[in-house]
């Protein structure tokens, strides 16, 4: 099976990845399932590269639909240590206009219907998620955006909403109340299923629109979505052949050592079957 260093998960309007070479498509079959669809993998600038589509071929999948353990347990047992997710949001901020780019650093979880842990089921586990993004691979894609015209704000807060409606207007006043930059709704739990991999994660959030809480702008359509979409989507792919040409084998953060101290049930207490389910994921903490 090839190898991969690095993976990016596409979101709306990404949905393939030019310039690669030695291009493979590799099906995966996980504990989880199979994965939002078959990874392409290959090379780019002599770093390996594992690209997903994350709603599938034909954006098929629903926000909460997608098979996030299946994509990350994937991506990770073919060898890929830092992941790098392109999203659509909507922006909160007036100084942050559809077209601009966002960065972001922190997470407010509104979804309600997703599993967000790889463990329960006879094993208990409590990571670290005060940052729930890798500093180091965030300012790559911070600095790729930047080189590709972008305009980019560093840092910030995602909310992340359930879907797949769009947040009402009183939603969106209050996640503005608590200063959040934007809201998506694909962030989670692909986050926190990225920390518990100890893989490194970071986002290019694209701004679509300005949600529904500015009243001089025309409610959020998909139409709006997805015409800014096509605008962004060739700044994203610029932004990312950027970033694959830099150094992002130079693992230099914490991402790796994340679920150290993490697993709280005794070794000899968790069932064999799930040492097999997690073994890509954790197997070097669960055989005491």
């Amino acid at each position: 099976m090839p190898e991969a260093q690095i993976g990016i998960i596409g979101g709306s309007g990404l949905y393939d990845l030019d310039g690669l070479e030695k291009v493979t498509e590799v099906e995966i079959d996980t504990p989880f399932g199979a994965p939002s669809a078959p990874l392409i993998v290959g090379e780019f600038a002599g770093t390996s590269v594992a690209f997903l589509p994350r709603h599938g071929r034909g954006h098929r999948l629903s926000p909460t639909e997608i098979p996030v353990k299946a994509n990350i347990h994937a991506l990770k047992s073919i060898g890929v240590t830092r992941v790098l997710s392109v999203s659509a949001m909507g922006s909160l901020k007036e100084e942050l206009a559809p077209l601009d780019y966002l960065v972001p650093d922190q997470l407010i979880d509104r979804t309600r219907l997703r599993d967000n842990s790889f463990f329960g089921d006879g094993v208990v586990a409590h990571v670290t998620f005060a940052d729930p993004f890798c500093q180091k691979l965030s300012a790559l894609a911070s600095a790729s955006l930047e080189l590709a015209g972008a305009r980019v704000a560093r840092g910030g807060t995602c909310v992340v909403i359930e879907g797949p409606a769009f947040s009402t207007r009183a939603e969106s006043n209050l996640y503005r109340s608590w200063g959040a930059s934007a809201i998506g709704m694909t962030a989670l739990p692909e986050a926190k299923l990225a920390r518990e991999a100890e893989l490194c994660y970071a986002t290019m959030a694209a701004m679509t629109d300005y949600d529904v809480w500015r009243e001089m702008e025309a409610d959020v359509t998909v139409e709006t979505v997805v015409a800014n979409l096509h605008k962004n989507v060739e700044t994203a792919r610029t932004a990312i052949r950027s970033l694959l040409a830099s150094d992002v084998s130079n693992r230099s953060c914490t991402c790796g050592e994340s679920m150290n101290g993490a697993i709280m049930t005794a070794s000899d207490a968790i069932p064999e079957r799930r040492k097999i389910e997690l073994s890509v994921i954790a197997g070097r903490y669960l055989n005491g």
